[in-house]
Parts: C-alpha cells; sequence; structure tokens
C-alpha cells in the first residue's frame, strides 16, 4: 500500500491550483495510489542487468534510397496548366503592386 493519503491529494491540488471538491479527493486518492503501487512494482522488477530502452522494437529506416528517376520535359509538366508563360506555370498575382 502507498502513502497517498487524502491529505496530500489536497496538498497536490493546492500546488496545482484545482479546486477538489471531498468526493473528487476520495477518488483521485484510490487512483494515485494505484498507479504508484504500480511504478512501484515496475521497479522491482527492474535490475541492473536489464537494459533500458527507449523502444521495445529495434527501429530501422523504411525508406528508400533517394535515386533520381526519369524527369518530365517542360512541355509534359505544363500539358495540364490552366495558364502558362514562358515555360512558367502563370498565376493570378496576390502580392500588391509594390512587390
Amino acid at each position: 500500500m502507498s502513502e497517498i493519503t487524502p491529505e496530500l491529494v489536497r496538498h497536490l491540488g493546492v500546488l496545482a491550483r484545482i479546486q477538489l471538491s471531498d468526493a473528487e479527493v476520495e477518488r483521485l486518492t484510490g487512483q494515485l495510489d494505484v498507479i504508484v503501487d504500480n511504478i512501484a512494482k515496475v521497479s522491482e522488477v527492474a535490475t541492473p542487468d536489464v537494459v533500458a530502452t527507449s523502444h521495445p522494437i529495434p527501429l530501422e529506416n523504411v525508406f528508400r534510397a533517394d535515386v533520381p528517376g526519369d524527369m518530365l520535359t517542360v512541355a509534359q509538366v505544363l500539358q495540364n496548366a490552366p495558364d502558362a508563360a514562358s515555360d512558367r506555370f502563370r498565376v493570378t498575382a496576390i502580392l500588391g503592386e509594390e512587390q
């Protein structure tokens, strides 16, 4: 059994600036007690010969090699453009004339 008491929960509520009703204090006391007990159980299992891990499964790079492929010609790129000029997409201006 851990040492979580209703007084400790009220104190934590004051530190967190959370107003807790008596019902909330009782509920949180039980919940925090279970959490602390479970953490204690995990701490018992952790031994010096068990290496700490940040991820339970070894990670590996799943990306393919960055190899350049076939390139489109300017005509192929612009063939479906609504408007083009001088081998570029033509769009309406979004900035003022001062730009």
